[in-house]
């Protein structure tokens, strides 16, 4: 851990980029304590999205110095925005208060030394396929100058809008600690993991139960269960989806906090001000959730349409007349809006794409066990879990939380059992039906159900404590001494969890194996070796600015560009299926004799330089090209450097 405390300039503009603008936005419109700091990341995410593409639409380029004027303009709108809500509310400071700190802190402990142990050496590559396209995604923006969502897909020559709101971030956090790009990308997860999750899950917690210390609770619990955030760390490598499912609980608790905001427990006074900044908060969530991974916004409308349900519908029962009609109007317009919003979701994506893989009675003991994608069961959190589903059944106020569970648990069971393709397609599409993306999800209904049963059990065995207590004549024990007790639970169910397992492999649930380390561990056998990763490095000083080179993406080629600038083709794990590729990829290596190669080559832009990282291999997402390997001997290609078996090619075939 050492080296990553070397890192610290880079770790500090990772939480300047990420808390900083959110805190004076949220602090100008009235925002105090754990709701200020739970919600400053989801406001500095959306303001750093939107601003990189009214940036790139006027021509302006993306630097610190552009997007700081930005937050500017933006913090002074929330200012003035502030004083039409009027002054703050003062309120005591909240019983628990120090027991959610602690919980913040062991939360964020126990999630920086899982992920520390996890990454090893703060500027490690995940070698993984989707990291190829947010590495150079990172690079591209810096060649650029542009950040926007309309624009980054053209790192890979398409067209598409493409969420870019995680690449903005990282790329301000890089630009402005001076940290190459594996090292930002590496401090912006450990700020999402350590800080920006435990926070939100503290808020939706507090949010439901109204309870500080259970709060705490919530955050000491928060890094214990492995299908998030630890999964999404592994699988993928999906870091855009990793930040929208870190801002998914506070976001959620935005909706939780409207009816108390409403009875006048919130920031501002009136019932107007209140609605108006909710509806703010509400915009910019659903900006941030949507510019991060558009995906999380169906898990959110799940949570949200789940509490305004439950709200509404006994309050519409109970009225008469007009009031009856605005509730349950306005619960069945949700609901359609969030229907539609399936649809749209389900429709833009490419549909599904991974099997079933698991038993229909197992799949049900993966869920209650906490152990999906064969993890490792958390069998601590998972009676506490249960224990909190029996309190959260028992409590109107809480059956939203039990019905979010079930829903989130079945969008999985169905992603792990079920095998109907309309089904599949049709619920899980917007997921690709991916079991990985959707266990990831459970813990946001867990850890809050886990606190809220953890601290029921404390509150009843303090009750029988203290009825003991008094039939002997002693002092009851203190109301408070639950929650205390509880929060030590939780920390002890955390380090304990840490020191037995304190790093877990992923298992590949389609190929019943489990990785044999840790996908950012670098050797002579993974996917972009250390002398391959060397080389790409100095392609900077091998070729020059205006070069093509080419290599097959599937040997972990297709780093070169975030290693070097230079521009090496494929910018993704996927290398094109067109004819001409296909004549690449076989028969390269005949360039000199051949042709058809070189006309080939022309229509992918007639690269000048190869590389030569071996034939590649047969996995999930890679290839074995056998054309673009061992050019020792063949005509038309010239040894420029090489580093192990890693080799740069010039290409004089096609003259």
């Amino acid at each position: 851990m050492i080296d990553w405390l070397a890192q610290w300039p880079a770790l500090l503009a990772a939480l300047v980029v990420l808390f900083g603008p959110g805190l004076a936005i949220g602090a100008a419109l009235r925002l105090r304590g754990l709701a200020l700091w739970a919600l400053a990341p989801i406001a500095g995410t959306v303001t750093f999205a939107v601003l990189a593409m009214v940036l790139a639409a006027m021509g302006i380029r993306w630097t610190p110095l552009s997007a700081g004027i930005g937050c500017l303009v933006v913090i002074a709108v929330a200012v003035v925005a502030g004083f039409a809500l009027g002054p703050p509310l003062r309120r005591p400071r909240a019983a628990g208060a120090s027991l959610l700190a602690v919980g913040l802190v062991v939360g964020a402990v126990v999630g920086l030394l899982r992920l520390g142990v996890y990454i090893g050496a703060p500027d490690a590559i995940s070698q993984s396929n989707d990291a190829v396209f947010h590495l150079n995604a990172l690079r591209w923006i810096v060649e650029t100058g542009s950040a926007s969502s309309a624009d980054l897909s053209g790192v890979t020559g398409s067209s598409v809008f493409y969420p870019a709101a995680w690449h903005a971030i990282v790329s301000l956090t890089g630009a402005v600690s001076g940290a190459t790009i594996p090292v930002a990308v590496n401090v912006v997860t450990v700020v999402i993991v350590a800080v920006i999750w435990p926070l939100g899950i503290a808020l939706l917690t507090r949010a439901a139960t109204g309870s500080t210390a259970t709060a705490g609770i919530a955050a000491a619990l928060s890094p214990t269960l492995l299908a998030f955030p630890m999964l999404m760390v592994q699988w993928g490598v999906l870091y855009p989806y990793l930040l929208s499912e870190a801002l998914l609980p506070a976001a959620v608790a935005i909706v939780v906090l409207v009816p108390r905001w409403i009875a006048g427990e919130g920031p501002v006074e009136g019932l107007p001000r209140s609605l108006a900044l909710a509806g703010v908060l509400l915009l910019g969530a659903l900006g941030a959730l949507a510019l991060s991974q558009p995906a999380t916004l169906l898990a959110w409308a799940i949570l949200a349409l789940s509490f305004a349900t439950w709200w509404a519908v006994p309050r519409a029962v109970r009225a008469t007349g007009r009031v009856r009609g605005m509730l349950i109007g306005a619960t069945a317009a949700a609901w359609l809006v969030a229907i539609a919003l399936w649809v749209v979701l389900t429709r833009s994506t490419t549909g599904s794409h991974w099997p079933p893989f698991r038993g229909k009675v197992a799949v049900f003991a993966d869920v209650l066990l906490n152990g999906p994608v064969m993890l490792p069961i958390a069998l601590a959190v998972s009676v506490l879990m249960i224990a909190g589903l029996v309190v959260a059944v028992r409590r109107p106020d809480l059956r939203w939380l039990a019905t979010g569970w079930l829903v989130m648990s079945g969008l999985y069971i169905v992603a792990a059992a079920i095998g109907q393709p309309w089904l599949r397609r049709w619920l899980l599409g917007a997921w690709y039906a991916d079991p990985y993306r959707l266990a990831a999800l459970a813990p946001v209904t867990v850890i809050p159900l886990a606190a809220i049963g953890l601290m029921a059990v404390g509150t009843w065995v303090l009750s029988r404590v203290s009825r003991r207590r008094e039939e002997s004549g002693r002092a009851p024990a203190s109301a408070a001494a639950a929650g205390r007790w509880s929060v030590a639970v939780a920390t002890t169910i955390a380090v304990v969890g840490f020191a037995l397992m304190p790093i877990v492999m992923m298992p590949r649930v389609t190929e019943d194996v489990w990785d044999a380390e840790s996908r950012y561990a670098s050797d002579d056998d993974s996917w972009l070796s250390p002398d391959e990763r060397e080389l790409l490095t100095d392609l900077e000083d091998l070729v020059g600015e205006d070069a093509r080179i080419i290599g097959n993406p599937s040997t972990g080629t297709g780093f070169g560009y975030m290693l070097s600038g230079r521009d090496v083709m494929p910018r993704t794990w996927a290398h094109p299926r067109d004819a001409a590729w296909r004549t690449i990829s076989e028969d390269l290596r005949d360039a000199g004799t051949d042709p058809a190669v070189c006309d080939a080559l022309a229509v992918h832009g007639s690269p000048e330089y190869v590389l030569d990282f071996g034939e590649g291999e047969e996995s999930p997402g890679r290839f074995i090209l056998p054309g673009m390997t061992d050019f020792a001997g063949q005509p038309g290609f010239e040894f420029v450097a090489g580093v192990g078996d890693a080799s740069l090619w010039r290409l004089t075939a096609c003259g």
